[in-house]
């Protein structure tokens, strides 16, 4: 039993575990069955067709929607492949769909501005799918896309969409997307990266508590709380798998997504339960890991799920060596994000275990999110550069690259005010440019990586500088995020993935083409540009 019932207690709280068992069914909705992945599914027909350039990346494939049921697919190619004269493109022409694609030639009245359009797109990035189609699985409300060649409702994309939603007051439609996350939380346990078949392995940046509180500044604390607190629990459970395990050595050691570091405290890094190429991004993949020897190859394999599960795909970050993508050691890596975000979501358990009047549980929370702060600021504060760091598990020390990450502790208030002016002092002389903030200070080629900027980090950025007061440079940092989006906006009227904070412009590198929407942008664009509007009396 989550909470009993005490006198005086507000009726959305009074139904115990009925109320409770209730919420449960609201946010998740009767559950449908899904297929396997397409690589699982389809065998060598999935195998030949990502290897053999048939299309120019690997994602377009799997999101294919296959005329006859996968089984019967991989039958037929069985039986067809060593004919005389087979062409496996021409196989897939016959037997596969393309998905209705989004809007791209979508644009706007010369005389619309940026912020118009972003309230425009709302219809246009809204999709319905109540079923099934490929790799594609059904979730029981609409939810809004990024944009481009994504069709899904990705995780931590989601949270910085519902901050352009909640300023253009499109709350049923949050309401509905925390929903499908209830959904899924039930279905599978955790949320997968987005609702593809082949993200089951693999979350994304727990950013689903912090939905909660948005949703919980509309629909009131105490009874949105309750509502997700089975959700929230189940996230919670995900992200924690395995701590008992590692937790009864005193030496560093991790299991999933857990780790216990040297002082027996428990964190977290990214992960993936695979040790096989994705299947998304298949031949990518397999060329990078090259002709090394076959248990290399499974690390390596982890390690890219583990940097795609970062929401960093890819970045230096993850790198031994910037040149050599082999190098990629992920889950070595305890990463400063990550924990403040695990840290975040405890605090919410607390918050929300006060609020149904149950002190021991709420204290349990509490003592792991005080002992997970410690720990943040023991194991991933670089002293000699005045910045938060992730840690290497393996090499036992703190990591040497500096990167956006290490304003997370700002954004979850668990720096002390000398690190949060350490901090605020390294951002201005080293990651301010003239459109924003560079999300390293490496130019790699990475996506993740200088000159790049991307709209999550700089709202994380600028929530964070306020907790402390920064008010002056975070606001220069909204301005000239909001200047840079502008910018391209008057030329291409688009709203873009990332940008060349830099030099100004589109954003480089990644594994696709630049992809244009798009989602977390238009969120994070909307939500700061009403801000200053209001500052202004506009």
């Amino acid at each position: 039993m989550f909470f009993r019932r005490k006198k005086q207690t507000p009726a959305f709280l009074s139904s115990g575990k009925e109320k409770i068992a209730a919420a449960v069914v609201q946010t998740a909705g009767p559950l449908i069955p899904i297929e396997k992945s397409p690589d699982e599914s389809m065998g060598a027909l999935f195998n030949d067709v990502q290897i053999s350039n048939v299309f120019p990346d690997g994602k377009t494939f799997p999101d294919l929607i296959p005329r006859k049921s996968a089984r019967l697919l991989a039958k037929e190619y069985e039986a067809k492949r060593r004919a005389p004269n087979f062409q496996v493109d021409e196989f897939v022409r016959h037997n596969f769909d393309q998905p209705h694609a989004w809007e791209a030639g979508y644009r706007p009245d010369d005389a619309t501005t940026a912020r118009e359009h972003v309230t425009a797109l709302w219809t246009v990035l809204r999709r319905r799918n109540r079923r099934n189609r490929g790799s594609l699985f059904a979730l029981p409300n609409d939810y809004i896309v990024p944009g481009g060649r994504f069709a899904e409702q990705f995780y931590w994309d989601t949270y910085f969409i519902m901050l352009g939603l909640a300023a253009d007051d499109e709350w049923r439609l949050i309401q509905g997307m925390m929903q499908n996350y209830g959904y899924m939380l039930r279905r599978f346990g955790f949320i997968p990266t987005a609702n593809r078949t082949y993200f089951l392995s693999r979350s994304q940046p727990p950013f689903f508590s912090q939905m909660v509180k948005l949703l919980a500044s509309h629909n009131g604390r105490g009874r949105t709380y309750a509502e997700y607190l089975p959700a929230m629990l189940s996230e919670y459970r995900f992200w924690m798998k395995g701590r008992k395990t590692v937790s009864e050595t005193p030496d560093t050691k991790a299991y999933a997504r857990v780790v216990c570091m040297p002082d027996g405290t428990i964190l977290n890094r990214y992960f993936d339960n695979k040790t096989v190429p994705r299947p998304e991004s298949m031949r990518e993949d397999v060329e990078t890991a090259g002709d090394t020897q076959s248990e290399q190859k499974g690390r390596i394999y982890l390690d890219l799920r583990a940097g795609a599960e970062s929401g960093w795909d890819f970045s230096s970050r993850w790198l031994r060596s910037h040149a050599d993508m082999r190098s990629i050691h992920t889950t070595d890596v305890v990463p400063v994000d990550l924990n403040c975000l695990m840290y975040q979501l405890e605090q919410t358990l607390v918050e929300t275990y006060t609020l149904l009047k149950q002190p021991i549980l709420a204290n349990r929370f509490r003592v792991a999110a005080e002992r997970r702060a410690r720990a943040i600021r023991s194991y991933c504060w670089n002293a000699s550069e005045g910045f938060f760091v992730d840690y290497d598990i393996h090499a036992k020390r703190r990591n040497h690259e500096l990167t956006l990450a290490g304003v997370f502790p700002l954004y979850a208030r668990i720096a002390t005010n000398d690190q949060a002016a350490k901090v605020a002092e390294m951002i201005e002389t080293r990651f301010l440019k003239k459109g924003g903030l560079v999300t390293t200070l490496v130019d790699s080629g990475q996506q993740w990586d200088s000159p790049n900027g991307w709209a999550p980090l700089q709202w994380i950025t600028i929530k964070g500088l306020r907790e402390y007061g920064y008010f002056e440079l975070a606001n220069k940092i909204r301005d000239r995020w909001l200047g840079v989006c502008d910018e391209v906006f008057v030329s291409q009227h688009k709203m873009l993935e990332k940008y060349d904070v830099i030099h100004g412009g589109a954003g480089l590198g990644g594994e696709y083409p630049l992809q244009d929407g798009f989602g977390w942008t238009n969120g994070v664009y909307a939500a700061l540009y009403d801000e200053k509007e209001a500052e202004h009396g506009r």
